[in-house]
């Protein structure tokens, strides 16, 4: 059977099967078997199935996943959250659009604390909304900022996705965990640019309003008592793999201990707070890891039939430049982030995609960072982006989607500046990987 025509198969049922609503776990394990029988010899490769999806997730390398995930838990679970905010919003002073500055400052800290996209913007649009529809903002600044920087969880460390994709692309953890940094606080200052420069241009979508003197010293403390001591899980999980003093999973471990020390200091750990971080970080744990072993066999079954390997010699083959084929990897991307999970996308492009890269001669962490903020983007693509969908969920009332649409729109554009300055300009994302000892 011709190679596309196997492609054709596989990757048809596999969507199919999607569109019914059947769990992403599920659809690669219908998938597998159907390979199985079809491509891979039968009873005997199914044995060779059930081996190698145990031996993916049997690895040391994604042990940091389920510890990013329990960190972030705790921190979502302890309530310290609202008063990082408050700390932050008595140094923002009088600048145009400060709620909606609040927002992206508070997403780009929080992401620091948490590798969840989605808890990040159900914890911002909770808690600031409300307040920025009081004090007369406009949708598009209510809502957009939350969504542009609910999704920084993915590209600044902790991010579990990272780890995700480290692993199954076999490119250094560490490495992408460092580069992803340089490339999110980019975003960060786009999404912060973009919204001082409209709510300048356009003053009725962010009213000023008194804001009332703050003393220094009040100021200082705040931030010396609520901000200063997240520093102790920066170093806790960057830190130790920048300067080479321990790897990323036993980054995780620190980081975890931290935020079990932090919490604990702010007399918020109790058994209740244990009981209900464990519980909900094992559960994404379990959805996530059966999702790696379905996608890793389902990879797995394409190499032996040939077709990734003749894929790769087709894009290496063409006569246009290789970053083209990078562009268009990134709009497909983009496209199947219209419809599909974010992590179904990444387990489906990343074993055919990332061969191709290889051969290309591309560096497979710049194009780790490049897929992150790809996955990043898709996750506030309409009409199914899950982000968008979270925001609903919060959002007053009143609130329809076509609102956080063209909310998140402007954003989705800043997003794409900075995917364009790390195309043209690699060392954004491989300059601090190059100093890591």
């Amino acid at each position: 059977m011709e190679w596309w025509l196997i492609l054709l198969i596989l990757f048809g049922s596999f969507s199919l099967l999607l569109l019914t609503g059947m769990p992403v776990a599920f659809c690669f394990m219908f998938m597998n078997v159907i390979g199985v029988a079809f491509w891979w010899g039968g009873a005997g490769g199914l044995q060779q199935l059930t081996l190698s999806m145990f031996t993916s997730v049997a690895t040391w390398s994604l042990l940091p996943v389920p510890l990013f995930i329990l960190m972030g838990e705790i921190m979502f679970q302890s309530g310290i959250t609202p008063y990082m905010m408050d700390a932050l919003d008595k140094w923002l002073g009088r600048l145009p659009g400060r709620l909606s500055l609040l927002a992206i400052a508070g997403g780009t800290l929080f992401a620091t604390l948490s590798g969840s996209s989605m808890a990040a913007t159900a914890l911002l649009g909770s808690t600031l909304v409300p307040e920025m529809q009081k004090r007369g903002y406009k949708k598009p600044m209510c809502l957009g900022p939350i969504l542009g920087s609910g999704g920084l969880a993915i590209m600044i460390p902790p991010s579990g996705l990272a780890v995700i994709l480290g692993a199954l692309a076999q490119v250094s953890i560490g490495q992408l965990l460092i580069a992803i940094i340089i490339p999110g606080l980019l975003m960060a200052f786009n999404y912060a640019v973009y919204t001082i420069g409209r709510c300048w241009l356009q003053p009725n979508l962010a009213p000023t309003y008194e804001v009332p003197p703050i003393p220094l010293l009040e100021k200082t403390m705040a931030a010396v008592r609520y901000i200063l001591p997240l520093g102790l899980i920066l170093l806790g999980v960057t830190g130790v793999i920048f300067l080479g003093i321990a790897t990323p999973t036993e980054a995780a471990a620190t980081g975890l201990l931290a935020t079990v020390i932090l919490a604990a200091a702010y007399r918020r750990l109790n058994w209740q707070l244990t009981k209900k971080a464990t519980s909900a970080a094992l559960q994404v744990t379990i959805m996530v890891f059966m999702i790696i072993s379905g996608a890793m066999a389902f990879a797995q079954i394409l190499a032996f039939t040939g077709a990734t390997a003749r894929l790769s010699e087709l894009a290496i083959g063409l006569q246009v430049a290789p970053i083209v084929v990078v562009i268009v990897m990134m709009v497909i991307v983009l496209i199947l982030g219209c419809f599909m999970d974010i992590v179904a996308i990444m387990m489906i492009c990343l074993p055919i995609f990332m061969p191709v890269i290889e051969a290309l001669g591309f560096s497979g962490v710049w194009y780790g960072v490049i897929f992150l903020l790809n996955i990043e983007m898709a996750m506030t693509t309409p009409p199914f982006g899950m982000i968008l969908f979270v925001m609903k969920g919060v959002a007053p009332p009143d609130t329809t989607m076509k609102d956080i649409y063209l909310a998140g729109l402007p954003y989705l554009y800043c997003d794409a500046i900075s995917m364009a300055l790390i195309i043209a300009f690699p060392a954004i994302a491989l300059w601090l990987p190059g100093l890591m000892r």
